[in-house]
């Protein structure tokens, strides 16, 4: 598994590996629920450069073997705060590529100036993102009703937030 910075080349590549992952995306990913196309891969990747040259977010490909199997984004939410998101292909998950690539962009969030924190959200319901927090030591630091994205399908719509601390991330080094 390796992580690398998305281009607007990617369109097709993404495309195709969100459109074979609908039925796996489309329960917890509400950006996800009416489908996905090439028109909607390149507004996400010009976004995407947008946002990585502002200093906002920093999507990455997930890449096996050269191939795009899902994106990882570290998503600036305050002056000292990251947020993780990702999403894999359904043919990739339970293969630890979410928990190594989630691994890469923290070291990449506390590189960030002033980033003290990096936070994890995901729906309640949703077991298999809570077991990325969980690996890497982040602390479960609150639930949020209503949640940030709606309840869509197995969405139950309370927001579990994890945290990881630089302070924590000196602590496991010990």
């Amino acid at each position: 598994m390796e992580l690398r910075r998305l281009t607007e080349d990617d369109a097709d590549e993404l495309t195709e590996a969100v459109t074979e992952s609908l039925t796996h995306l489309k329960p917890w990913a509400p950006w996800a629920a009416n489908g996905y196309d090439v028109k909607t891969a390149r507004t996400f990747l010009r976004e995407a450069a947008e946002a990585w040259e502002s200093g906002t977010a920093f999507p990455h490909a997930i890449t096996v073997g050269g191939a795009i199997v899902g994106v990882v984004t570290a998503m600036r939410r305050a002056e000292d705060l990251v947020e993780l998101g990702y999403w894999l292909h359904a043919e990739h998950t339970g293969r630890g590529h979410a928990t190594a690539a989630a691994a890469e962009l923290v070291e990449f969030a506390f590189a960030l100036d002033g980033v003290r924190r990096v936070q994890i959200w995901h729906d309640e319901a949703n077991a298999a993102s809570s077991g990325v927090p969980r690996r890497l030591g982040f602390t479960e630091v609150g639930r949020r009703t209503p949640a940030r994205e709606p309840a869509i399908g197995r969405r139950v719509g309370v927001d579990v937030v994890w945290e990881l601390r630089r302070e924590d991330m000196r602590s496991q080094d010990r």
